[in-house]
């Protein structure tokens, strides 16, 4: 099963650039780039750096796609 996120939308509701979340979370600029085009999962670090930066449950940054098989 595929995992997804909604950090974009996230990240933009709450009015942040991927400058700032890069330099909070001490990644580049291109990591959350990545992650937000779903071309790279985080590691369970920056994983629960990201949810701990949003203040959000993990359910609500993270999913897992069900499989159609």
């Amino acid at each position: 099963m595929p995992a997804t996120n909604k950090i974009r939308e996230i990240r933009k509701e709450k009015r942040i650039s991927q400058v700032k979340m890069a330099e909070d979370l001490q990644v580049t600029r291109q990591t959350i780039n990545a992650i937000e085009k779903h071309k790279y999962n985080p590691s369970l670090e920056l994983s629960l750096k990201i949810i701990k930066y949003f203040n959000m449950p993990i359910e609500a940054v993270f999913t897992l796609e069900e499989d159609d098989r």
